[in-house]
C-alpha cells in the first residue's frame, strides 16, 4: 500500500503533468461527461501547524470562491441536486453540483457567505446524530487524541507508536488510521475513545463544538438556498455492517432526519463512500428507502448512463490538500479519472 506522502507526490505530478500537456483542454470534452458533483466537508481559514492529519477534508473560504470562479469561466452551470436526474437526461452546458458532508457549522459560517455571493445552489448532508450532539467523529478523536499523547498504544492492532514531536504524530496518525480503518467499525470506535479518555479529550462534545444543531439547520433552510440531505443516523462505513443496521441506518435515518429537519430529505450519502463502505447492497436499500439520490465518494465525473444507477453517482472530491488552479482544472476535466476508473465511464457495482 502506498504512503499518504507518496501518494501526496503522484497526485502532484499527475496535476502538474495534466497542466504542462493542457490535457485538461484536449481530452476534456471526451472525459468531462454530462456534469460532476463535488464533494466538500470543511470550509475554514486555514489554521497552519505541521500536525493537521485530517486537513484534506478542509479548503480556505477563498478556495471555494476559487472553484466557483472557475466553474464558471470553464462553463458550467452550478445546479440543485435535485436537477440531476434531468440533466442526466438531457443536453446542455455541463453542469456541476456543490455538495457538502456531515453538517459542519463552518459551512454556515464561512461556506454560505460565499455561495450566497456567486448565488450558487448547493447540498447539506446531515448526520442525525451530530446533529443531535450524540455522534461520534472518530477520525477527529483520533487527531485530538495523538495530539495529546506522547506514545499511542493500540494492542488490538498491535501498534505501539511514539508521537512526541509533529513528525511522530503525523506518522503515528497514519498508521494508526490505516490499521484501526482496516478493522471492525466497532474495534475503531472502541480504540479512538480509549486514546481519548487517556488524551483527557470529551469525545462526546466533539459533535456539538463543531456540527450544526437541528434548529441551526433549519434556520440555514430557510434563509440560503441550500438542500438539507441524509447521511445516516450514526455515519457508520454501512459495507461493514449486517444488513439490518444499514437498513436501521439509510431507513431509519430518513425518518428520524425528517423529524429534526421538518422536511423529509430526498436525496442521501454514503458515509465515507468507498467501495468498502457501499456498494450493490447499499444502493439498493437506499432506492428501496426512497431517496431521489445518492452519491458515493468513488471519484468520477456524470456520464448519461448514470440515469440508470441513480444510487450510485460518484463524486470528484475538492482535497485541501490540493488547492491549486492545477489541481481544480485538472479534477474539473475528468482527466484524472480516465485512469482512475480504468477507462470505464460507470463504476456502480
Amino acid at each position: 500500500m502506498l504512503s499518504a506522502t507518496t501518494r501526496h507526490r503522484l497526485f502532484q505530478a499527475g496535476f502538474a503533468t495534466i497542466a504542462a500537456t493542457r490535457a485538461d483542454r484536449w481530452l476534456g470534452p471526451a472525459t468531462r461527461g454530462r456534469g460532476v458533483i463535488l464533494t466538500f466537508h470543511h470550509v475554514r481559514p486555514d489554521e497552519g501547524g505541521a500536525y493537521a492529519p485530517n486537513r484534506l477534508l478542509s479548503i480556505t473560504p477563498a478556495f471555494l470562491d476559487r472553484t466557483l470562479t472557475l466553474l464558471r469561466e470553464r462553463g458550467f452551470a452550478v445546479v440543485p441536486l435535485a436537477e440531476v436526474p434531468r440533466r442526466l437526461a438531457g443536453g446542455g452546458p455541463p453542469f456541476a453540483v456543490l455538495t457538502f458532508d456531515d453538517g459542519y457549522r463552518d459551512n454556515r459560517e464561512h461556506a454560505a457567505p460565499v455561495l450566497r455571493r456567486h448565488g450558487a445552489p448547493w447540498t447539506l448532508y446531515v448526520t442525525h446524530d451530530f446533529a443531535t450532539g450524540t455522534g461520534r467523529l472518530w477520525w477527529i478523536e483520533l487527531e485530538r487524541a495523538i495530539r495529546g499523547l506522547t506514545r499511542v498504544r493500540l494492542p488490538e492492532v498491535g501498534l505501539d507508536l511514539p508521537a512526541a514531536d509533529d513528525a511522530e504524530k503525523v506518522a503515528a496518525f497514519a498508521q494508526a488510521y490505516r490499521a484501526l480503518r482496516a478493522g471492525p467499525e466497532e474495534g475503531l470506535r472502541a480504540a479512538t475513545l480509549r486514546l481519548c479518555g487517556e488524551a483527557g479529550i470529551d469525545a462526546g462534545a466533539i459533535a456539538r463544538e463543531l456540527c450544526l444543531s437541528g434548529s441551526e439547520l433549519r434556520d440555514l433552510a430557510r434563509d440560503v438556498p441550500v438542500t438539507l440531505a441524509a447521511h445516516t443516523l450514526t455515519h457508520p462505513m454501512l459495507a461493514k455492517h449486517d444488513a439490518a443496521t444499514a437498513r436501521r441506518e439509510i431507513v431509519e435515518g430518513r425518518a428520524r432526519l425528517a423529524d429534526l429537519l421538518g422536511a423529509v430529505p430526498e436525496h442521501f450519502s454514503y458515509p465515507v463512500g468507498d467501495p468498502g463502505s457501499a456498494g450493490a447492497r447499499e444502493f439498493a436499500l437506499a432506492r428501496e428507502a426512497g431517496y431521489v439520490t445518492a452519491v458515493t465518494t468513488r471519484p468520477g465525473h456524470l456520464f448519461p448512463g448514470h440515469a440508470a444507477h441513480l444510487h450510485a453517482l460518484p463524486r470528484v472530491s475538492v482535497n485541501g490538500l490540493f488547492q491549486t488552479d492545477a489541481a481544480l482544472r485538472a479534477l474539473l476535466s475528468g482527466v484524472p479519472f480516465l485512469a482512475w476508473n480504468r477507462g470505464r465511464r460507470l463504476n456502480v457495482a
